[in-house]
């Protein structure tokens, strides 16, 4: 009697899983739709993300031919504009340069505009974002007063970014124009002090050091 026990309480446990089941069947069925529901909608998702940037790629090294060609400009300059408003993680901000490195937008708040849309972009990797930073405040450096443009690399100056040193040597640069001496050695002197400057940034930043404010 003794040893027939643990059958039963086998027989009991397997009675109380089917019913437990039998009683929750239509949760269960529902639960695991919607998981195959989610799975399916992710692996499209990615497939669609996948085909949308195809298309942007493609869309992009179609207007750079087009360009090339001398084609209509006022409709290339549209159609990159449209490619900075996808904000694709790496069209967007390609197609932001060619417009700045060909002129192809005079108007400077348009540019910054531009600029303000990626740079609030989450979806862009930090550093990415930290080098677009970077080339708004390079783009403004001759035209904006040195506050603002202090103002606008300070997330670069403040940080460990591998722009931190560029930010710091177009300071130099600015104030040495302006010919503000003092000012522009001390921000050569920090990219010499920084440990994670730009090896190049650093070398050049000793040179201007000793060629251009040795007693």
């Amino acid at each position: 009697m003794e040893q027939e026990l643990p059958i039963n309480n086998s027989n009991k446990k397997t009675g109380n899983i089917l019913a437990y089941f039998n009683n929750n069947k239509k949760l269960l069925i529902s639960l695991l739709s919607a998981f195959l529901i989610l799975i399916l909608s992710y692996f499209l998702f990615l497939e669609f993300q996948k085909k949308k940037r195809i298309e942007i790629s493609n869309k992009f090294n179609k207007i750079i031919i087009s360009y090339e060609n001398k084609k209509n400009t006022t409709l290339i300059k549209k159609e990159l504009i449209e490619l900075v408003l996808s904000k694709d993680k790496t069209y967007a901000p390609l197609s932001l340069y060619f417009l700045i490195d060909n002129s192809l937008i005079k108007s400077k708040n348009k540019i910054n505009e531009l600029f303000d849309l990626l740079i609030e972009n989450n979806s862009l990797d930090k550093e990415v974002k930290n080098l677009i930073i970077y080339k708004k405040a390079l783009y403004n450096s001759e035209f904006v007063s040195e506050n603002i443009l202090i103002t606008q690399l300070k997330p670069l100056i403040n940080s460990k970014s591998i722009w931190k040193s560029h930010a710091l040597y177009l300071l130099g640069e600015y104030f040495y124009y302006k010919k503000e001496k003092k000012k522009s050695k001390e921000f050569f002197e920090q990219i010499v002090n920084l440990e994670n400057a730009n090896l190049e940034i650093k070398n050049e930043a000793k040179k201007r050091i000793l060629r251009d404010f040795s007693e």
